[in-house]
């Protein structure tokens, strides 16, 4: 890292950081999918596809869940999944609910896609060899951190916060 790029860090908070070191992985993982063919694919469809490839069809909720993400987010990603014709909706025994399935076009690309997550799998393991400790370990334990008391608690528990609310 630059000179510059290491002052400019030094102003950016953490989130900022997140989002950026997420940008990397993603934007490298969706050029090697167009490399592979996967124009239409984008990492962020890969824990649906993956959900449904080892559960069979589920309700937007039950995938939110096995997802780890809200309702909202995975309801997002599968619309943008069903206008590309790689997850069909049909309603569940309840009319609000809908259920999440794969299509022929995703269950055809899905030994593609194994092949591709194993190789990300990899190139993540060899990632995590140069870091000082592994990324995986560390976001977890952040996770758990958050699980026990959530950033907002935190933040209102700081002396910059008094007096704010």
């Amino acid at each position: 890292m630059n000179a510059a790029m290491n002052r400019a860090w030094g102003t950016q908070g953490l989130g900022t950081r997140l989002r950026h070191v997420l940008e990397l992985l993603e934007g490298d993982v969706a050029k090697f999918e167009e490399d592979l063919g996967l124009e239409d694919y984008r990492p962020r469809f890969t824990p649906v596809v993956r959900a449904l490839v080892a559960e069979g069809p589920l309700s937007i909720r039950d995938l939110a869940e096995a997802m780890a993400v809200t309702h909202s987010a995975a309801s997002q990603t599968v619309a943008q999944m069903a206008k590309r014709g790689l997850v069909a909706l049909e309603a569940g025994v309840d009319a609000r609910q809908r259920i999440v399935s794969l299509t022929p076009k995703t269950r055809a690309l899905t030994p593609v896609l194994e092949s591709e997550w194993a190789a990300a799998s990899e190139a993540a393991g060899q990632l995590e060899a140069e870091l000082p400790y592994p990324l995986t370990d560390l976001l977890t334990a952040i996770v758990e951190a958050l699980d026990r008391k959530p950033f907002r608690d935190r933040i209102a528990e700081t002396p910059s916060a008094r007096g704010l609310t």
